[in-house]
This record gives structure tokens, sequence and C-alpha cells, in this order.
């Protein structure tokens, strides 16, 4: 491959002409929290800090159908209550710490990060509606990209999006356990280059190195991503010999819980910082 990276999508500004073209982007999983303060504004500004411009995170909606910034179902694991969050108003989160931080809504993730592309992890049927009103409200749809280990839930987001009339696709997003599924199997079987029809609306095969006992990042995955259009980014990679292996083998992104170890990674290969870029 060449030195600019593949994919069209606006959110992905490391392609021909962009303002990282022939860079890798690093993508900070849940923000930086050593603290355990995983998907709050304090997580986000210390990624931030560190020269990410790309976020990685999840949303969630309340009973009363407020988008929030949250990973698990139920709060037991992060702020010790074993309700769902989907049975709670925000009023009733609002009163909740993960870490000492509060959880904050998606809206104010975008206000307080105007210049920084988000990664969302669509984690219920009641986001969906809610994701396309939020991207559209702040006009982030160059700033977002949808996915889902549900595809039905991305596919709302981006038709939704699409109503309004918008040249192309609505909104970046990359396919969810039954997309990416048979991404792997062309890969492995099919032809010369993955069908790009069959993989229109998205920009990126965002995927593990691994699942179970089958490899999925190869070169030949890479090679025919890349001939689709298509990037790939890898999650969540927390080694730095893991990182650089990766790297050089052309994957276009990575994801990373150990953003420090990331961001040095990236420093090493010359592409850092990554936030100082608007969408």
């Amino acid at each position: 491959m060449d030195s600019a990276r593949v994919g069209t999508a606006p959110f992905l500004l490391n392609t021909v002409g962009s303002a990282m073209a022939g860079s890798p982007l690093a993508f900070s999983h849940r923000g930086f929290a050593p603290d355990g303060a995983e998907n709050t504004l304090k997580a986000f500004a210390a990624a931030h800090d560190l020269g990410f411009g790309y976020l990685e995170t999840d949303v969630r909606a309340t009973r009363d159908g407020v988008l929030v910034v949250f990973h698990d179902e139920d709060l037991a694991r992060l702020a010790g209550e074993k309700r769902k969050l989907a049975d709670c108003t925000m009023a009733e989160l609002s009163g909740l710490r993960i870490a000492g931080e509060p959880i904050p809504t998606f809206d104010e993730l975008l206000r307080a990060f105007p210049q920084a592309h988000f990664n969302v992890d669509v984690k219920d049927a009641a986001s969906a509606a809610l994701l396309a009103d939020a991207i559209a409200g702040h006009d982030a749809h160059s700033r977002v990209l949808v996915a889902s280990f549900g595809g039905r839930r991305r596919r709302k987001v981006q038709h939704l999006l699409a109503r309004e009339g918008l040249p192309g696709p609505a909104v970046a997003a990359s396919p969810g356990v039954m997309g990416t599924a048979a991404a792997v199997l062309l890969a492995k079987l099919g032809p010369p280059r993955l069908p790009r029809a069959a993989f229109r609306e998205l920009a990126a095969l965002q995927v593990p190195e691994r699942r179970g006992p089958v490899r999925v990042v190869t070169p030949r995955f890479i090679s025919k991503a890349h001939a689709a259009g298509l990037q790939v980014h890898v999650w969540v990679v927390n080694g730095e010999s893991d990182m650089h292996r990766l790297l050089e083998m052309g994957v276009d992104g990575l994801m990373s819980d150990r953003a420090d170890t990331l961001a040095r990674v990236m420093a090493e290969r010359g592409c850092w910082p990554q936030n100082g870029h608007a969408g």
C-alpha cells in the first residue's frame, strides 16, 4: 500500500489529501483511565492531553431517553449498583460516580471535545435513534464512526441520518458481528478482493486480531480490505511489540486501553500527536 491510506469517509483523516495522509490512526479505548474512571470526561481529557484525536466510546439509553456514555449493561462493575442502566433515569444516574467521576451524556462529550473524532459503539437498540439525533444536532457527521456488535443498530443510525438527504454515506461505519464474519470468510476463501457493493455503507473493518482459534488479521485480510477501499482497525491492542508488529503488517489503526503506550509507539513512528485536526 502506498503512503496514502485507503478509505473515503471524512472521519478518516489519514486518506489522500487529508490532514494525516499516510499515518495510521490511534484510538484511545474508553479514554485513558488508569484510575478506573473509564468513559468519563476526565478519561477523555487525559487521552486528549496525550495527543489522541480519536476516542473510542460506548453509548446507552436511559429509561427517560437520554444518551449516555457507558459500556456495561448494568451498573455493578463501575458504580456499585445492581440496576441495569436502561432502568434508570438520567436524574438517578447523575448521583452516581465512576471512580469519583459523573457519567457523561454523549452531548456533553461532543461539546467538551469539539475537534475530537469519536468511534461510537451502540450498545442497545434504544440508542440508535438518539445517536442519530445527536450527530445531526451537533453537525458531527464527519466526527463520528458508528459501530455495533449488532449490525441492525448501526444500520438504523445510518439510515436515519441518510433521510437528511446528504450526498454519499451519511456517517462512517464499521460492521457488526455478521458483517465482520462475512469479511473474514471472504478474505480467506473468496475472490481476490472483497465485493465492495457488499460493504458499501462501511468505511473500515474494525476487528480483533484473533477470534477464538481464528486469526482474523493477516496480510491477506488487510490486502483484500484495502482492495475494496476499506481500512482495517484492530482492537484491543495493549502490548507495545504487538502494536509495532500490526503496524508493520499494514493495518490502518489501533485501539488500546494503554493509551500511554500507543502514544509512545506512534511518536516513535513520527505519527504524533493526532489531536490538532478538525473533521
